[in-house]
């Protein structure tokens, strides 16, 4: 019998966290209405053990393993397919429920809307503390048809970051037959972001999104499932993945592109631009200069004035001057990457 809601996990090697993110799932299931669909992309850890002791007293849990990974974009998409809720809560095999959200997700979805972006906590190290992280900037619960130009226009507009275009898998909960009216884009297969780009192919034909003000759930900190080898492949991940998703789908001097620059700005503000010409000058062997110099280009190419002086700061950045600047942040990074600053 289908259930109303699927938490669809994909994960892969995950054993050390699952456990953690199944209890605070597994204490407010409702067993009739909600399923825990679990995706293992191959694991070679002790996920299949782990997932069959929860087996044992929580019979709601699926568990379908794959003879190989499939890698993030295609293994998110499967986990929607294998489940059977008529919503599903795309939710990370590391990241943490926070108590009653599933009883208010259940409530939410009643409404009828294609998708409920929900809030989450983000662990600050500078701060040493939980903070809620924005996404769309609103202060109470709206929900915006993508399909219209002028609701598209407010919410992009008002899009703080990322997560407002469906990076986080842990912030979707999605209509499964609205997921499944198009196929996994395969131009967008192993960009990461293969599930951002389907909602921005499904705009059209019409999307609604309730953005939800309170938050989900807890994302862990330190633990990028992505796992770019340098920083600068991991800016590039995001920078070049969003610019093409909207690129792709609105095209390049369109109003949802300029606001995609903006969100990316917000995430890649001048000081990250710095932080990446200095990492590739202290560690050449695993950062690229050209491909820093290129992102820059692209977020910080146009002709205004903040654009001139973020080029002008970035093009007189050196090493020496960057510890001056930033003598924290760059200490901590001659840390990371075993530097010696003298």
């Amino acid at each position: 019998m289908s259930k109303k809601l699927s938490v669809a996990i994909p994960t892969y090697n995950f054993a050390k966290y699952l456990g953690e993110t199944l209890d605070s799932i597994v204490t407010q299931a409702r067993m009739i209405e909600v399923e825990i669909l679990i995706l293992d992309g191959g694991s070679i850890d002790e996920t299949p053990c782990l997932v069959k002791k929860y087996q044992r007293y929580f019979p709601n849990i699926e568990y379908v393993r794959l003879p190989e990974r499939g890698g993030i974009d295609r293994d998110i998409a499967r986990s929607v397919t294998h489940a059977s809720g008529e919503y599903c809560w795309l939710f990370s095999g590391d990241d943490l429920m926070l108590p009653g959200a599933l009883d208010k997700a259940l409530t939410k979805i009643e409404t009828g809307h294609d998708l409920y972006l929900t809030r989450h906590f983000e662990w600050v190290d500078d701060r040493g503390e939980w903070v809620l992280w924005p996404t769309v900037d609103v202060d109470a619960e709206e929900t915006f048809d993508l399909s219209l130009p002028s609701d598209r226009r407010d919410y992009f507009s008002q899009a703080k970051n990322t997560e407002a275009f469906f990076s986080f898998i842990g912030g979707i909960i999605v209509r499964r037959s609205k997921w499944e009216s198009v196929p996994i884009n395969e131009a967008f297969v192993g960009s990461c972001w293969a599930q951002a780009a389907r909602f921005f192919e499904l705009m059209p034909q019409g999307l609604t999104v309730n953005v939800l003000t309170e938050p989900y759930l807890k994302r862990r900190p330190d633990n990028d499932s992505f796992g770019a080898d340098s920083v600068t492949k991991r800016f590039a991940l995001t920078i070049d993945g969003f610019t093409k998703i909207v690129n792709t789908f609105y095209g390049e001097k369109s109003f949802e592109a300029a606001q995609t620059r903006r969100v990316l700005r917000n995430e890649y503000h001048p000081l990250n631009m710095l932080l990446g010409k200095f990492l590739c000058c202290v560690d050449p062997e695993r950062e690229d200069l050209r491909l820093m110099d290129r992102l820059l280009a692209t977020l910080y190419g146009d002709n205004s004035f903040e654009s001139w002086k973020v080029r002008f700061n970035y093009a007189r950045v050196t090493p020496r001057r960057f510890r001056k600047w930033q003598p924290e942040l760059s200490a901590k990074f001659d840390a990371i990457k075993g530097v010696d600053p003298a």
